[in-house]
């Protein structure tokens, strides 16, 4: 699928976000995730993004081209995005463990699908500003 860097920019950190959401210290504090994101300064932004890059971007990369109406963002079902993972994940490991891999991976681009912006045109040829 072919994505603007900024929308690849935004799912990439709607994957941070569900992931800090995860994270029991969080959770604990009863911090909101957009604020707890605000507050970590730019190094451990990137370590996060830097982490997860690895594990979002070459899947989205992989998905199939679908046609985007105006003011709306990509979707894909579980189905496409698992074969997708599946594709790519590396072999070497037990079906138990390869099988919690894609489904963990499968909703980790499934919240970085659901935080990329609507898109004002199919082509992403015009911007918010234009």
């Amino acid at each position: 699928m072919r994505f603007t860097e900024h929308e690849l920019t935004a799912a990439l950190a709607g994957a941070a976000k569900v992931v800090l959401a995860a994270d029991r210290r969080f959770r604990k504090r009863g911090v909101d995730v957009d604020t707890a994101w605000d507050q970590m300064d730019r190094y451990q932004r990137f370590k996060v993004l830097d982490a997860l890059g690895d594990q979002v971007l070459p899947v989205l990369v992989a998905l199939p081209d679908v046609e985007v109406a105006p003011g709306t963002r990509p979707t894909y079902d579980d189905r496409q995005v698992a074969e997708v993972v599946e594709g790519l994940a590396q072999g070497g490991r037990g079906r138990l463990r390869r099988a919690v891999e894609v489904k963990a991976r499968t909703a980790l681009v499934q919240a970085a699908l659901a935080a990329i912006p609507p898109r004002l045109d199919p082509d992403a040829l015009l911007t918010e500003e234009s």
